[in-house]
């Protein structure tokens, strides 16, 4: 008797509209709530990002975006805080990534 393998579930590669619903539930099924920080947390990352930015030391940064919680390496370029707004370079492909500073949720030093 010769197994069947993969080819059991053949048939159900046609239907790519069941993979796209799936996947989306499976992405809502894996979104987690924004979490929110206390003034001791919120003093203790703005300390933490004043040190970042003025001796340009590399950071994990922690931010939320579309319902994960996404943590990069990358090195802090420019901080606005009237406009709520940082701008850090990833480690990986060193590319420019304008955030909120409502998105941010921790930063340490590397």
């Amino acid at each position: 008797m010769k197994p069947r393998g993969m080819k059991k579930w053949r048939p159900f590669a046609t239907m790519p509209e069941q993979y796209i619903g799936l996947k989306e539930m499976i992405n809502k099924q894996a979104e987690v709530a924004q979490s929110v920080l206390t003034e001791e947390q919120m003093e203790e990352m703005n300390s933490t990002l004043i040190e970042v930015l003025h001796t340009n030391k590399q950071a994990y940064l922690t931010y939320y975006k579309q319902g994960q919680c996404i943590t990069e390496t990358g090195v802090i370029e420019f901080v606005d805080s009237l406009g709520e707004l940082f701008i850090f370079i990833d480690d990986i492909f060193e590319l420019k990534n304008k955030m909120r500073l409502s998105e941010l949720i921790d930063i340490r030093l590397v």
